[in-house]
């Protein structure tokens, strides 16, 4: 290939992703393992009663702080009528269901592009199992959390069904989200300082 034709070439896209970008990350990050290190950031606010806003702006990857981002992302949190809110937005553990879907369903899509696996169509159902007697205090030997979590992957790819099969398996286990899901994270609360 000569230097007018490299300059006129296609970039290689599958599943919306840019494969030689994707190639050229990897390569960057295994040449220096620390721009593998990121860490994300959101910024809450109590409003009203079980009402509260995530903001969404920077944060820190590939050896650098990312302030790239316009605007930020506002999440606001609230509680259905039946668990004394007015439906100002999906509660926590809805937003937990969204945050698990949206890593499971990139990772998948990420991984069939380096495998060179086209997506044609793809959709996700989740259903999480809690007993809000934890929550409320009302039985100790009830876990506050999500008792399970089920997903499912509708997926139609141009690949045989085992390798669809070994593909949604290392999604699960390389998806950041459900590998928090999956395995105690150190969670650290403390106060302030005003």
């Amino acid at each position: 290939m000569n230097t007018q034709s490299a300059i006129h070439a296609k970039p290689t896209i599958i599943n919306g992703l840019d494969v030689d970008a994707a190639v050229a990350t990897i390569a960057s990050i295994k040449a220096d393992k620390s721009l593998g290190r990121f860490q994300f950031r959101a910024r809450n606010t109590w409003i009203d009663g079980g009402v509260n806003r995530s903001v969404i702006r920077d944060f820190y990857g590939a050896g650098k702080e990312d302030t790239s981002r316009d605007t930020a992302f506002e999440f606001t949190n609230g509680e259905p009528p039946i668990l004394l809110g007015n439906n100002e937005g999906a509660n926590p553990v809805e937003f937990l269901l969204h945050a698990l879907a949206g890593c499971v369903t990139t990772t998948l899509v990420l991984h069939a592009m380096a495998r060179g696996i086209a997506i044609r169509e793809l959709s996700t159902e989740l259903a999480g199992d809690l007993d809000v007697q934890g929550l409320l205090g009302l039985d100790d030997s009830i876990s506050p959390g999500y008792e399970q979590i089920s997903i499912r992957m509708h997926v139609k790819a141009d690949c045989s069904d085992e390798a669809l099969d070994d593909l949604l398996a290392y999604a699960q286990r390389h998806s950041p989200v459900c590998n928090t899901v999956c395995r105690p994270v150190p969670v650290v609360i403390e106060r302030a300082s005003t």
